[in-house]
């Protein structure tokens, strides 16, 4: 039986011929109290105009909206 080590090796391998390449994040922990108020303290600096204006310039530049999406769907 293989080691834990050779398996992954082979795994990442086979991985990488098809193009692939691993990719590890490190991210907040949402669960973490000391996280879920720095998040809410930040929600509640934001500004509904700016807000808005960045929504609508997501909804004018995303593909899923322009017509040539809707015709090849």
């Amino acid at each position: 039986m293989d080691l834990p080590a050779e398996r992954m090796k082979r795994m990442r391998d086979r991985r990488r011929t098809l193009g692939l390449r691993e990719l590890r994040l490190t991210v907040p922990d949402a669960r973490a109290q000391a996280v879920r108020r720095r998040i809410a303290a930040q929600v509640a600096g934001l500004s509904a105009v700016d807000e808005d204006d960045a929504m609508r310039w997501i909804e004018a530049v995303s593909e899923f909206d322009s017509p040539e999406a809707d015709a090849a769907g």
